[in-house]
């Protein structure tokens, strides 16, 4: 199992990180109800409700961005996104916790070749570091706390390239029609096979949150939610 995740590691990579960075930033300064209040509880992990807050921020702007703006309260609530927010942050807490009951952990040289090839961070095609520090500055990020949260979003997605691999998902099923940019009928029956192939994805990592959830004691306070 280990070895098919190595093997397709590039394939998924590209499913998961595009979502790092921009959660790591839209999430700080932007939250209005931050407090460390305990939203839920799953085992003995806890999300608290400044986790939360921030998620929801960060999923409306990034949907209100990808509408043009057009984002109103009845699409919100009809896309259910808060409840969506905590159902990520559950699927994320539970994660971890299967993480280090298995062992698997990012190392400093993954952490660094992560950051060092973000297009954020580069200038003519290089890492720059006064780019990285001006760009955690202006974010309002020390250098440790942007680092912590990606190691923590790496190890998020070594855990999903785990599960997904299992599920027999594999750069097979990522049509090549999609990965050259070609048009007409055989682009878009590609575009459906890949999207098959995100569901199924997303499907296996859903089942395997699920059956460790049974058996770990959640608690949610829906008062803090609202």
């Amino acid at each position: 199992m280990l070895q098919s995740m190595r093997k397709h590691a590039r394939f998924f990579y590209f499913l998961f990180f595009i979502v790092i960075l921009s959660f790591i930033f839209w999430g700080v300064g932007t939250v209005d109800k931050s407090t460390t209040a305990t939203v839920a509880e799953i085992g003995k992990e806890k999300i608290t409700a400044e986790e939360y807050w921030r998620t929801y921020e960060t999923m409306r702007e990034n949907l209100r961005t990808s509408l043009k703006g057009q984002l109103t309260e009845e699409m919100e609530k009809s896309m259910k996104l808060k409840e969506v927010a905590l159902n990520s942050l559950i699927e994320e807490k539970v994660l971890l916790a299967s993480a280090r009951e298995l062992g698997i952990t990012v190392s400093d040289k993954e952490l660094q070749e992560a950051i060092t090839s973000d297009p954020r961070f580069m200038r003519d095609g290089l890492f720059r570091q006064d780019v990285y520090f001006k760009t955690l500055e202006l974010n309002r990020l020390t250098p440790e706390m942007f680092e912590n949260s990606v190691r923590q979003q790496l190890l998020l997605l070594k855990m999903r390239r785990l599960i997904v691999a299992s599920a027999g998902v594999t750069p097979a099923d990522m049509p090549p029609a999609v990965q050259e940019g070609k048009t007409g009928e055989d682009a878009k029956a590609a575009e459906a096979a890949q999207m098959q192939a995100m569901e199924k994805a997303g499907a296996a990592v859903r089942s395997y949150v699920d059956g460790l959830k049974q058996q770990m004691n959640v608690k949610v306070d829906m008062q803090l939610l609202s």
